[in-house]
């Protein structure tokens, strides 16, 4: 029997052994509200308190996406690079909370999975998604900020560091077969089947054993992690910056930046 755990803009509900989380914006592409990272926080809180817990499952409302990275109206505030080392910081707090959920983690992915969006996705230990899904982080054509050295590490762990170069540079957009072909996502399937392969990949998982997937997961997050370097100094020179200043401002505006590279 499902029982609602909580409501609003993100859903958290216990389904038997499975803890179900949905970014529920639809309206706005399931874009991330801070209340929101808190609430997924939270919920690898809930799912690691709960010894009946064994699988949490991420997924985003509608058929647009799953989540479409950060609420951009909430850099508006930002002053100096200092805000954009702040905001990194918080986004790696709920990020390295979701890798660290001692049960397998599954994203679900319909339509975009985009910037802050990607990075919950890599941060999970499967994804599965449709063939259209898109994923990518386009900021170099967007609004002209950078990611945190947490956010480039898991991408460039999953993907390489050319595939990774390439999606950013290029600001590209893989698709659901192109991720999958990239070893990104696991399965991939026809809309109308999301359902029904997530759940095929959720019933393995609950007749595996709990330890032997634990250590699985915290090794390869331990091998990750011991290579991490310090990058506030990268993310500080650029949300500094008033290229990302003036884009965050054209893209309120629904304008098009202007880049100085300053």
């Amino acid at each position: 029997m499902r029982r609602p755990m909580s409501t609003d803009e993100l859903l958290v509900e216990r389904d038997g052994p499975v803890q179900r989380v949905v970014f529920n914006r639809p309206d706005r592409h399931n874009a991330m509200t801070w209340a929101m990272y808190e609430g997924l926080y939270e919920a690898c809180e809930r799912a690691d308190a709960d010894p009946e817990i064994k699988v949490l499952v991420l997924r985003g409302a509608g058929d647009r996406a799953f989540v479409a990275g950060t609420d951009i109206g909430q850099f508006a505030e930002f002053r100096s690079g200092a805000d954009g080392v702040a905001y990194e910081e918080r986004i790696e707090r709920i990020v390295d909370r979701l890798e660290r959920v001692r049960v397998p983690t599954v994203a679900v992915v319909r339509g975009h999975c985009v910037g802050g969006g990607l990075a919950i996705a890599a941060a999970c230990d499967l994804r599965i998604a449709t063939h259209g899904s898109k994923f990518g982080v386009p900021i170099a054509r967007t609004l002209g900020n950078c990611l945190s050295m947490n956010t480039y590490s898991l991408l460039v762990h999953h993907l390489g560091p050319a595939r990774v170069l390439d999606l950013l540079l290029r600001a590209r957009m893989y698709s659901g077969d192109e991720a999958h072909a990239a070893g990104f996502v696991a399965e991939v399937c026809d809309d109308d089947r999301l359902d029904e392969t997530a759940e095929e990949v959720v019933s393995r998982l609950l007749g595996h054993a709990p330890l032997s997937m634990w250590a699985a997961k915290e090794a390869v997050r331990r091998l990750r992690r011991a290579a991490l370097p310090d990058g506030d100094d990268i993310v500080a020179a650029v949300f500094g910056s008033d290229d990302f200043h003036g884009a965050v401002q054209a893209f309120l505006g629904k304008e098009r930046p202007t880049w100085t590279g300053r």
